[in-house]
């Protein structure tokens, strides 16, 4: 096994790719009211949690799911095979064709770039149509070096301020935002180290050791500050 393949298993067959509720995801629809036959895609969907609430709470929309690894998309396709108007497309999220009402992505902007990412997806939106993205964030007062420590492999985060300068660097203005802090964390966190403690009862190999070394590291990190570690979901149209 590959360290590649370590860090795929880890993140494999568990609900989330990353922090978030379906609450989030219905209040993101009703503040920006997103309802009936409209088109949605979910960018960087992973195993489908948020496509799944969307398609429940839009069962007359149009719902894609554009997820670029195999082994997720194929997690996607299973979960919501009993959806008719789920379809999830294995590719990469930066090449969005649309036109959508409203383009979801949990926690994989960051992949692309704020900045970078939005301007790539305005091309890709019905008139009217909006953007909702969560990104690392860091809350106001001082820093706690943990916290750092947490976002090292990040240095592009910035405060709230920051990256509502990088949304309208990308020519969107911001409709609202929420944090995303304890609650969704322990959604995406608490399978995983189930996940973890099933793969380590299998004599796992060096490689996949390390894997899951590193995991549960990075759960420690954010069980020693939960109340520190957010991301914020944004909410913004192009200006």
């Amino acid at each position: 096994m590959t360290p590649r393949e370590a860090f795929l298993t880890v993140h494999a067959g568990i609900p989330r790719q990353g922090p978030g509720t379906p609450e989030d995801v219905l209040w993101a629809l009703e503040r920006l009211g997103i309802s009936g036959e409209v088109s949605v895609c979910d960018a960087g969907c992973g195993p489908g949690a948020d496509c799944l609430t969307l398609a429940t709470a839009l069962p007359e929309a149009r719902i894609e799911g554009v997820e670029a690894l195999p082994h997720l998309a194929e997690e996607a396709r299973a979960r919501l095979s009993h959806l008719p108007h789920v379809r999830i497309r294995q590719k990469d999220m930066e090449a969005l064709s649309g036109p959508y009402d409203l383009i979801w992505c949990a926690g994989a902007l960051y992949f692309l770039g704020v900045t970078e990412g939005l301007r790539r997806w305005c091309d890709a939106l019905a008139p009217g149509g909006a953007v909702a993205f969560s990104e690392p964030v860091l809350l106001p007062g001082e820093v706690p070096q943990i916290v750092r420590d947490f976002w090292a492999e990040y240095p592009a985060i910035t405060d709230l301020d920051g990256i509502v300068a990088r949304i309208e660097a990308a020519g969107y203005a911001v409709v609202d935002h929420r944090l995303i802090v304890g609650a969704g964390w322990e959604a995406y966190y608490t399978p995983m180290k189930a996940h973890i403690a099933a793969l380590r009862a299998q004599d796992p190999g060096p490689d996949l050791i390390a894997a899951l070394d590193a995991a549960a590291h990075e759960i420690a990190q954010w069980e020693a500050a939960p109340d520190h570690i957010a991301y914020a979901l944004m909410l913004v149209r192009p200006a």
